[in-house]
């Protein structure tokens, strides 16, 4: 009401606001993910199959990736797309939340993404594992409650998942990596040396045309062939 006199807020009733404002506690999956043009995507692949197929596989891969574990009630999934100038791009499916990654390395990218996320724990993957399922990340999520840390292991002595539960500090994995060689895993699992890290199960990233010939019958389904999931 006009010309009623205001009372200065109490302590408890900025509690009460916090509370209404809050980010919610909750398990949260985020997908780093590229705008699929030829030259930006899997160019180590392309080098082998073409520019037209690798960008085919990332694109049907993202998309049956997504379709999967995008709207799993039991996370929140988040995409962070590079350039920063793709996170409109329609190649992203609607209902699912986009994030500029920004700048640096990968590593200095995937530790901004745990730094900035909400409470709760924060598992990231990539999409160039076609085989990725909901077990995979619900199993993932359930390892975080025993433990720090998980990795999910690639027979080319990286990984597909890194996961943190981030309480009660936020742990720094990725100092002095060797990215894309045989000691990227090994070389993470000794950052988080003084925690307790768990093992996610063994998934193949497609990196050359040998790799995608194991899988291109069904790479692009959203829903993975008996064995699969």
């Amino acid at each position: 009401m006009i010309g009623e006199s205001r009372r200065p807020k109490r302590p408890m009733d900025k509690l009460r606001a916090s509370r209404v404002t809050a980010t919610p506690f909750r398990c949260r999956l985020v997908v780093m993910v590229k705008v699929p043009q030829m030259g930006r995507v899997k160019t180590r692949l392309a080098r082998e199959t073409g520019a037209v197929q690798a960008v085919r596989f990332y694109r049907h891969t993202v998309r049956s990736v997504l379709a999967r574990i995008g709207r799993d009630p039991r996370w929140h999934t988040e995409l962070s797309v590079a350039p920063d100038t793709g996170t409109a791009s329609r190649c992203w499916p609607i209902g699912v939340g986009t994030k500029r990654q920004g700048h640096g390395s990968l590593g200095d990218r995937m530790q901004r993404i745990f730094d900035e996320a909400g409470p709760g724990p924060v598992i990231i993957i990539g999409t160039d594992i076609p085989a990725i399922s909901p077990t995979h990340i619900a199993k993932a999520f359930a390892q975080l409650r025993a433990t720090d840390a998980v990795l999910g292991p690639t027979p080319d002595g990286g990984y597909w998942l890194v996961g943190l539960k981030r309480c009660p500090r936020i742990a720094r994995p990725f100092n002095g990596v060797r990215w894309s060689s045989a000691g990227t895993l090994a070389d993470t699992a000794f950052n988080l040396r003084e925690l307790k890290v768990a093992t996610a199960d063994l998934l193949t990233d497609v990196d050359n045309a040998a790799d995608l010939a194991q899988c291109n019958a069904w790479f692009g389904r959203h829903t993975l062939p008996a064995g699969r999931a």
